[in-house]
């Protein structure tokens, strides 16, 4: 077995089946896939059942977020008899080509430092969806965009970090993250860093992954050679929830990793701005304590 597959899925029927799809057509590797249904209304779970047996279907109960249901399928994972080399979460909204996931694995073979691997991500109008490769949203980093300069001066070295727009896209690189619509780890490193942190609803789980690999002496790579389309937030969509949970992420982000290590009055200033962005609730849950989640300790399976 060289590979583990976790797609998450909510109420993406007809693109969880394309993605599928694509899957079957990629050849040369030995892979599982593992579909966890957050409990979809639309019939999604129904839809796998019948069109795909030999995809692991696991229908959630609850709807508990990205990062919890896609633990659920990680765990399935790494209860695999022999353990595969490689992991990847994948979204329904992408569609492989054919070569994707070998060329993936070949990538991963050449680069042995390589914890994590993500693609070149384009959207369906043809254009790059920037969050493929990313740079970790420290105050500094995190400031400029706030400020317009990622916008204004996208080319620039100091200022495009927050989504590397300064780099060439079809330039090997290596970055701070991918996005997690597609990104494949070594079982190695998954089981060295731990699970996703549950404390994320949706959005910065893979950027908080992506951070504790690279703690453990891991890089992160962007490989353009491999193009893969992404629908994008097909389930999220004009969700004021998924809004909500955007700032909510960022905030999680920021306290667990940077709060301690930034001057007070700069720290004021950015919890002042995220509880702007992020609204009553936010506001509500910055007064409580940050919420932990024990899975982003060492996995051994």
């Amino acid at each position: 077995m060289d590979l583990g597959i976790v797609i998450v899925s909510y109420n993406t029927r007809g693109q969880l089946r394309d993605c599928l799809h694509s899957l079957q057509q990629n050849q040369g590797v030995a892979f599982k896939t593992f579909v966890v249904d957050n409990c979809s209304p639309d019939g999604s779970a129904a839809m796998v059942r019948a069109e795909f047996p030999n995809v692991g279907l696991i229908a959630s109960e609850t709807n508990g977020g990205y990062a919890y249901a896609n633990n659920i399928g990680l765990r399935a994972i790494l209860a695999l008899q022999p353990l595969p080399r490689f992991t990847l979460l994948l979204n329904p909204d992408t569609v492989l080509p054919p070569d994707a996931l070998a060329q993936t694995i070949a990538f991963f073979e050449r680069h042995p430092d390589a914890g994590i691997v993500g693609p070149k991500l384009v959207m369906a109008d043809g254009k790059l969806d920037l969050a493929c490769r990313r740079s970790f949203p420290d105050p500094e980093i995190s400031i400029y965009h706030v400020l317009g300069l990622t916008r204004l001066f996208p080319k620039h070295p100091r200022f495009g970090r927050y989504q590397m727009t300064f780099l060439d896209e079809n330039q090997v690189a290596q970055v701070d993250s991918v996005v997690g619509a597609f990104m494949m780890l070594r079982t190695e490193a998954l089981c060295q860093a731990g699970l996703l942190d549950e404390a994320y609803f949706m959005y910065g789980e893979d950027l908080d992954l992506a951070l504790r690999i690279k703690r453990r002496g891991w890089q992160v790579y962007y490989n353009p050679a491999v193009q893969v389309l992404h629908y994008k937030r097909a389930a999220s969509a004009g969700s004021a929830r998924a809004q909500y949970e955007f700032w909510r992420a960022a905030y999680i982000f920021y306290k667990k990793h940077y709060a301690a290590t930034t001057p007070l009055p700069l720290r004021a200033i950015i919890f002042l701005g995220l509880a702007a962005k992020g609204g009553q609730n936010l506001m509500d849950e910055m007064r409580r304590p940050l919420p932990l989640s024990p899975n982003w300790q060492e996995v051994r399976p």
